[in-house]
Formats: C-alpha cells, sequence, structure tokens
C-alpha cells in the first residue's frame, strides 16, 4: 500500500482535487486517518473532505474508530480516527493445482472464514473443474455464514501463464483444454447457478465475471499461480521488500516476482516461466521441447525417477510424502534438484537482485532448500547475495489464496475503481 498510497499526494501537489478513491487510499494506508489529516494531505476543504467521506460512509467502506491525536496545536477533544470496513464485503479465492483445488471465503482484510480442499484435476477440462468450483463457492459460503450479496470479488490461481487483461491462460503447458477459455465467465456462471443469484453474462467486461451484486458486476481476476503465491507471501511476511521473489515447485516449475508492491508479469504475462529455461539435459517436458528445467528437476520429474527405481510415485504431491516421511531416495533426488533450481536461479538472482527468495511447493523442504544454497551461493556474485534471504513459505497451502484476495481487494478499492464503484452504487 505504501507505493500506492504516495500518489494521492503527489496529485495534490500537481493541483489535482482528491477523489473519494484518494481518500479512501490514505485511509487504508494509514498515511491519514483522521479529517484534519486528510485536509492537510490534499489540500481541500473541511467542506470538501466531509463530502467526499459522506459518500464512503453511505457506501460503508469506511466507520469510525477510536479517538486519535489532537488536530490542532492549540489542544481541545481528540479528534475521530477513520477506518476501512472490512467487514462490509468479503471475497471468494481459489488456487488450482493439476490434481487438486483449495477455495475459500476470504475478508477484506486477508483473513480466512470458511476454506475447503479436495481433488480437481485440471486435466478434466475447465467447463467440469470451474463447475465443481462454483459449488464450492456457495457451499463455503453457507459455512462461513456470509450471504451470496456480501462477495465483492472472485480471484483465481492456475497453473499456467495468464494474459491478464482478458483472464486466459495463453498455450499452459499443463492444462490441457484452458488454452484461451474463458475461465471469468465459466467461473461467475457456475457461482451464481450455485448461489442462486442472478447472473448477467460474460461478455464486454474487462473482468467478465457474469453476476451481479447490488446492481454492481462482481469481477472475477484470473492470475498464475506462483505469482499470487508470491504477492500473498509479500504482503504478510515482506512488506517492506521492495524485490520478491518465489519459486514454486510441484508438477511444475514456476516463479513470482513482487517488485516495488506490484506482481511483475513482463509484457503479456509470461514472465516468471523459469521451468522451462534450457538446462542441457535430454529430458523430454511436457512443453514438447526437450532440456527444460521442469523435466529434470520437477515433482514431476523427481516422481519419474522414483518410480523407475520401483517407489511407488506419480506426483509432486507423493514426492512430498515421501519426504514427509524421510524416504532416503526421495530425500537425495530431492537434493539433486534442488541444485539443478539452485544453478538456475543464480541467474535470477543476479538479474533481479531480490531481497528475499522463497522456495514453496511440493518439494520446498530442507533437502531440496540445500542443493538450492549449494549452486545459488557458489554460481551467484557476492554482490548479488550478500542481502539475500533464502527461505521457505510462511502461508504454506494458503498462500495462494491469500494472493488472489489481495488481488481482489487491490482492484476494487484503487481509487479510480472506487469512483466506478461509487457511481454504480448512486452514492
Amino acid at each position: 500500500m505504501a507505493g500506492t498510497a504516495g500518489r494521492a499526494a503527489k496529485a495534490m501537489r500537481a493541483g489535482h482535487q482528491a477523489s473519494a478513491g484518494e481518500l479512501l487510499e490514505l485511509v487504508r494506508s494509514g498515511r491519514a486517518t483522521t479529517r484534519g489529516a486528510l485536509q492537510q494531505a490534499t489540500g481541500l476543504s473541511r467542506a470538501t473532505v466531509g463530502q467526499r467521506l459522506d459518500r464512503l460512509f453511505r457506501a460503508g467502506w469506511l466507520r469510525e474508530g477510536a479517538g486519535g491525536p489532537v488536530d490542532s496545536p492549540q489542544g481541545g477533544r481528540p479528534s475521530i480516527t477513520l477506518e476501512f470496513d472490512d467487514e462490509h464485503a468479503v471475497v471468494l479465492a481459489a488456487d488450482l493445482d493439476t490434481r487438486h483445488g483449495r477455495a475459500a471465503v476470504v475478508s477484506l482484510s486477508g483473513e480466512i472464514q470458511a476454506e475447503h480442499h479436495g481433488s480437481l484435476r485440471i486435466e478434466d477440462g475447465p467447463d467440469a473443474v470451474l463447475g465443481e468450483l462454483g459449488r464450492w463457492f456457495a457451499e463455503l459460503l453457507e459455512k462461513a455464514g456470509q450471504r451470496a450479496d456480501a462477495v465483492c470479488g472472485i480471484g483465481i490461481a492456475v497453473p499456467g501463464p495468464v494474459d491478464t487483461d482478458t483472464g486466459k491462460v495463453v498455450q499452459p503447458p499443463i492444462m490441457p483444454g484452458w488454452d484461451g477459455y474463458d475461465i471469468r465467465g465459466r467461473l461467475g456462471r457456475a457461482f451464481a447457478e450455485h448461489a442462486g443469484i442472478e447472473s448477467a453474462g460474460g461478455a464486454g467486461s474487462a473482468t467478465g465475471a457474469g453476476v451481479t451484486r447490488s446492481g454492481a458486476r462482481i469481477p472475477v481476476l484470473v492470475d498464475n499461480d506462483a505469482n499470487l503465491m508470491a504477492y500473498g507471501e509479500q504482503r504478510t511476511g515482506y512488506p517492506d521488500c521492495s524485490a520478491f521473489a518465489l519459486v514454486k515447485v510441484s508438477t511444475g516449475i514456476g516463479a513470482g516476482m513482487v517488485v516495488g508492491g506490484s506482481i511483475y508479469r513482463g509484457v503479456d504475462g509470461g514472465a516468471g516461466d523459469i521451468g522451462h529455461i534450457r538446462v542441457g539435459a535430454d529430458a523430454l517436458c511436457r512443453c514438447g521441447s526437450y532440456g527444460c528445467l521442469a523435466a529434470v528437476a520437477s515433482g514431476g520429474a523427481v516422481a519419474r525417477r522414483l518410480a523407475e527405481s520401483g517407489v511407488p510415485a506419480t506426483s509432486g504431491s507423493d514426492v512430498r510424502d515421501l519426504l514427509t516421511a524421510g524416504h532416503p531416495e526421495a530425500m537425495a533426488l530431492a537434493r539433486e534438484a534442488g541444485r539443478q533450481v539452485g544453478d538456475v536461479l543464480a541467474t535470477v538472482v543476479t538479474l533481479l537482485n531480490p531481497g528475499v527468495l522463497m522456495i514453496a511447493g511440493d518439494l520446498a523442504g530442507t533437502p531440496f532448500l540445500t542443493g538450492v544454497r549449494e549452486l545459488l551461493y557458489q554460481r551467484a556474485l557476492p554482490r548479488s547475495t550478500a542481502h539475500l534471504d533464502v527461505v521457505t513459505s510462511r502461508l504454506g497451502e494458503r498462500a495462494g489464496l491469500v494472493g488472489a484476495g489481495a488481488l481482489v481487494v487491490e482492484y476494487l478499492y484503487a481509487p479510480e475503481r472506487v469512483e466506478e464503484r461509487l457511481a454504480e452504487l448512486g452514492v
């Protein structure tokens, strides 16, 4: 929030009159939490600040808190603080992997109110998978004690590259049948069907939700799973880290990067796809090429090597279970996979110079992490690793859910979108 919160003050210096959305951003960021502080930050008159705040109160997005510091140096009564009301709505979040899915009802402050985890095979295709997610969402709302009209947005993480302008995955190596599919529209319709609310169709909207709430369209935002895991982990555990990288090693390998408080996606959503960097091996990758990092060092690759030696394993989750049980061959192969990934990460670290490099996913245990550190610190320049922390996930399997929820909240309460939504609500 700190990076975006400065926009209002900068705009004020340029002679711009702060909008209600910009006042809300100042309150949410903690930069100005009283009427007097908002006047000082924006240069607006007391009456104008009051008018802007009145719209936010009527929308139910602001509330008054306890008395704050006295605004005037001459003393007087303590000023009333202003708070973002994080109880006025909820977000639905989902995180899809190749063989299972996770869904949750998430508060606007990021707390998970209800959660479900179950088998959901990505290869069954988008129509079946998203239809089942819609059912999960409806059941989770009931479990959380929330009404369907409390939902203000839906966020979903998928294991493939995403064009965030359209919400469609683009040539995903491990998502057969999903390329170019209208995820937003289908998920919106599935939720509407199971929740028993009005469907408005998915076409013609930047976020194509397909459902409406109090006359306003519910947005559906889609992003890559590693991106959203990185976003959730950075915001909750490392908010002051200006360059944060997360590598997810499960069935495949992908990376998410948060730079300056925002997800870095590249020009068309392809940033972070390190699983398809060539490493000189002759193994065939699921993308159709030979020698990709994912073909030799992913959870799927380790599972294949274990299976070849007679150990029952078919996926990254099977490898995770073996590692948890201390299986010696699985631990040895995980360490070797970590060394191969660490060799590639030496280049990533030299290029990005992150403050935190987080290892997540099925293989993110001590053997794999040890292997990563061995090669990373051996190959990267000391200058690139002098201030680098190599860590494992704090949020674990919830990281994608937290990131998806945060993505929706930041989208909905960005200043320009606040103005659009207030107009839709008629306040």
